[in-house]
């Protein structure tokens, strides 16, 4: 028999013991991606090998793992957990679905910068792995950037496009207890969008998902649509952004406020095709507020900025016929988990 959803906040819920570690990324652009996270950015950068590439951002060994491959996406996201009592139980619960979890090899766990991890299949194909001690680097950081927001927040959040915003929303609930922070309501050229807000831990969100109404229909070709760090700083932020512009890099959209979280951020293109969000500022949720916590909406996504940049006609005719494609293409949602 497999166990029932835990209502947020029960005894038995591991909210607040997740929190986002690494992201894993298939590309062969490693030349510009490494002058993106690097030079741009601010990141620390290991080449491991001709096939494989790790940013740094704090004292983890890897936050973001790059290997060698077509995919030019992302591949997975590990999720540090703080206890293997919390570890147990998360794998119990998928496990209990029948749903596979298998150990990843020594090989792997070491390019992670991890001791060991277990992964299982997550929506849209994104694996996702769990894992308890992260490996810390012997050696300064030899970063731009002064400093990354990370700790008991993780390193940041994820964006997900999705036709089945229902079926996500308890795939993450059913494996991470995710609590709904808020939620927003933007129309687009024309086009309503809905964005679900979920937190495991005081980020304000450590995934988000966006779905297009009435009509679901997915323009994005990459898995996320984009991923998020935080800096500790306006300066390292504003910095970080001139850096991109002088480098060349497409951005998408122009510094902006959020409305739901505040946070002051800007989006690019990565060399592999999804965005990224560089932020500073954004509320937090501490552990004593979230009892307390209600979720509201808000309508449109930015207070003031945002706009959008660099997009051309051809762009938008990709984003259409991705979209059709959406259509006829069944979206994995891994249903023992989220459901039907």
């Amino acid at each position: 028999m497999t166990k029932p959803f835990l209502a947020p906040n029960s005894d038995e819920s591991v909210y607040g013991n997740v929190h986002l570690g690494y992201i894993v990324i298939e590309t062969d652009k490693f030349t510009d991606w490494h002058r993106f996270g690097k030079d741009a950015i601010g990141l620390h950068v290991d080449t491991l090998g001709v096939d494989t590439m790790r940013f740094r951002m704090d004292s983890h060994e890897c936050r973001f793992l790059l290997q060698r491959g077509p995919a030019e996406d992302v591949a997975a996201t590990g999720w540090l957990i703080d206890d293997h009592e919390t570890f147990e139980q998360i794998v119990g619960r998928v496990r209990d679905r029948g749903v596979p979890v298998v150990e990843g090899t020594e090989e792997e766990a070491a390019m992670r910068g991890v001791e060991r991890f277990l992964r299982f299949p997550g929506p849209k194909g994104i694996d996702q792995e769990i894992f308890t001690r992260a490996k810390t680097g012997p050696m300064p950081l030899d970063m731009i950037t002064t400093s990354f927001v990370t700790g008991d927040a993780g390193m940041g959040h994820v964006a997900i496009t999705t036709t089945r915003p229902d079926q996500l929303r308890n795939y993450y609930n059913t494996v991470f207890d995710a609590h709904l922070t808020d939620w927003i309501d933007e129309t687009i050229s024309g086009v309503k969008l809905k964005i679900k807000f979920l937190r495991v831990n005081e980020r304000h969100h450590s995934i988000a998902l966006a779905n297009t109404a009435p009509l679901k229909i997915d323009p994005v070709r990459t898995k996320i649509q984009h991923l998020n760090v935080q800096v500790d700083s306006l300066d390292d932020m504003a910095q970080s952004y001139r850096r991109l512009r002088k480098l060349g890099f497409e951005m998408a959209l122009g510094v902006g406020q959020h409305t739901n979280d505040r946070e002051l951020s800007y989006y690019v293109e990565t060399p592999s095709g999804f965005e990224w969000e560089t932020g500073w500022n954004p509320v937090t949720i501490p552990a004593g507020a979230d009892r307390t916590w209600e979720p509201v909406g808000y309508e449109g996504i930015s207070i003031w900025g945002h706009t959008p940049m660099g997009q051309t006609i051809y762009d938008k005719i990709g984003q259409f016929r991705n979209a059709a494609r959406s259509v006829t293409k069944r979206e994995e949602t891994v249903p023992a988990i989220s459901g039907t």
